[in-house]
């Protein structure tokens, strides 16, 4: 069971619980927490929600090692979205609890709900980024609305979220160029657009990155074992 739900009075606890891959999110994993959402928006007795992950890590992103299988995220433009719930508008508040990573899907996961709790040893960032994989549920929408357009944009075109400004516009250079400009696209169309409307650019956007011949280089460099333990990737 990659996803628990615990109930304390009317405060429900929604438990990634996947830490032997840092709580990554995978097909099945992503329809489990858009379940237990819609669950706790229908119960009437319940009236907020905390996310966090365990093992100390919150959420990895979207779990590559499963693209193109059969577990893999869904990616279509209606329906849940990839890492599950984020395309849901719930009449109830929901509180992201971030210790460890939120990273790329995780980060996306965390801008979703509607006040984020963080660890002073978190990390955020967009993380996708070193493997040439796009944010497609929500990142480019959510990001900027949260943090601002200047400081949205740095996490997204750095792929980190603190960089040393003279080693900038060399660490920029060195990514993967379609996916950067992809979301530096949608994260500065979406300013200008309803959060429909600018979810639907993003994924746009982001489905022609993935449909890209040198997609694949990204994630096999991911699979390989490129960028643990925060090298370079």
């Amino acid at each position: 069971m990659t996803v628990r739900v615990e109930r304390d009075g009317q405060v429900t606890t929604v438990i990634l619980d996947r830490p032997a891959v840092r709580n990554a999110v995978d097909g099945p994993t992503a329809a489990a927490l858009a379940g237990a959402f819609r669950s706790f928006d229908a119960d009437d007795g319940a009236h907020v929600a905390v996310l966090w992950g365990a093992g100390g890590t919150f959420c990895a992103g979207a779990d590559l090692k499963a693209l193109g299988g059969p577990d893999g995220n869904r990616a279509a433009p209606d329906g849940d979205g990839p890492m599950g719930p984020t395309r849901l508008r719930l009449a109830k508040p929901v509180i992201a609890a971030i210790a460890g990573h939120a990273v790329a899907g995780g980060l996306e996961l965390a801008l979703w709900c509607d006040l984020r709790v963080v660890e002073e040893d978190a990390v955020l960032g967009v993380f996708c980024r070193r493997w040439g994989v796009p944010l497609i549920d929500g990142g480019t929408v959510r990001l900027p609305r949260v943090v601002g357009l200047g400081r949205a944009l740095d996490m997204i075109l750095t792929g980190r979220p603190v960089a040393a400004p003279e080693a900038l516009a060399r660490e920029i250079a060195a990514l993967p160029q379609p996916c950067l400009r992809s979301d530096r696209a949608s994260t500065l169309e979406g300013g200008w657009l309803g959060e429909g409307e600018a979810m639907a650019n993003e994924f746009r956007h982001g489905m022609t990155v993935l449909a890209a011949p040198g997609m694949a280089d990204g994630v096999d460099r991911f699979r390989g074992g490129a960028g643990r333990g925060g090298a370079p990737a």
